[in-house]
């Protein structure tokens, strides 16, 4: 029986999508083990199948290692998921590839350069020229932190004051801060759309709309889902957009734009809860196979 390794840290071994994944590889001849990556230790030495150690003790080495880790991926944590590759275990998805998202500037100018639509972007520098903003973007705005997940670290200045109050806020709390600012695109108050790709192929699509007057959609914020017809646009920016990051498995997030779409984000380790509520989707089963399939079961 073959064996495989989820990577979570421990608040989130008990998650809906980590139960959900469990119960769909106990119908596969894959035995999955919750590992904490923070219990890991690794050596670098020539003796690699013994370089890895769990909460002390060596481990035989999985055919599998799906790290569920996404902006909560630290530099340790990084080390040990590279460690992986470079001993020849399967990853999904790759270092490269949460390297990718885990910076959203860095995902923008990756989608940019792949000629996908993007809102018009501008990392801040300090000290912050408000006015330059103003001539370049306008107000409102959307202001990011270069990491984050679930609508935290995403904020909506309406005016020049409420900007400045906002930098303000976050020079308190953290000098020397690194954020993006982004147009905001008016067509998406309160909706977008998750789209979720495996494997080049979309399995899933859901418009996330806010119950109350919060521009941001996100069902952990308590929005709700509604079933999505896929069609031609949304798919090809979904899948080009994993493609460009280099993702097997991706949640794309795209905002209403005029008749189309403008890809707000992507994330390497998209929750699929609500997904398979709304859509009545089996997620989890459409990952478990693509797992199987790429470790050739």
């Amino acid at each position: 029986m073959a064996r495989g390794w989820i990577l979570c840290k421990p608040q989130f071994q008990n998650s809906y999508e980590t139960n959900r994944l469990v119960d769909e590889f106990k119908n596969t001849k894959i035995e999955v083990s919750l590992i904490d990556p923070n219990e890991i230790d690794i050596f670098v030495n020539k003796e690699n199948k013994q370089s890895i150690l769990v909460n002390g003790e060596s481990l035989p080495l999985p055919k599998f290692v799906f790290p569920r880790t996404g902006s909560g991926t630290t530099y340790h944590i990084k080390a040990v998921i590279r460690h992986f590759e470079r001993m020849g275990v399967t990853v999904i998805n790759s270092s490269d590839a949460i390297d990718n998202v885990k910076d959203k500037l860095y995902s923008h100018q990756i989608l940019a350069q792949s000629n996908l639509d993007i809102p018009n972007t501008m990392l801040l520098k300090h000290p912050i020229d408000v006015d330059f903003v103003q001539k370049h973007l306008g107000f409102p705005v959307i202001v990011k932190t270069i990491s984050g997940s679930y609508g935290r670290g995403v904020f909506l200045a309406e005016t020049k004051k409420q900007f400045k109050q906002l930098l303000t806020m976050a020079e308190l709390t953290k000098p020397g801060y690194n954020i993006i600012i982004q147009e905001f695109v008016k067509d998406t108050w309160g909706k977008d759309l998750r789209v979720l790709v495996v494997n080049g192929k979309v399995i899933g699509c859901m418009m996330r709309q806010a119950k109350d007057e919060d521009f941001r959609a996100n069902i952990s914020r308590g929005g709700e889902g509604i079933p999505y017809e896929v069609n031609e646009q949304i798919e090809w920016l979904s899948t080009e957009s994993a493609k460009a990051l280099d993702l097997d498995i991706s949640g794309v997030d795209l905002l209403f734009s005029g008749d189309g779409y403008k890809i707000c984000e992507v994330n390497s380790n998209p929750g699929f809860e609500g997904m398979e509520t709304y859509t009545k989707k089996n997620i989890a089963g459409e990952i478990v196979q693509f797992i199987k399939m790429k470790i050739g079961m």
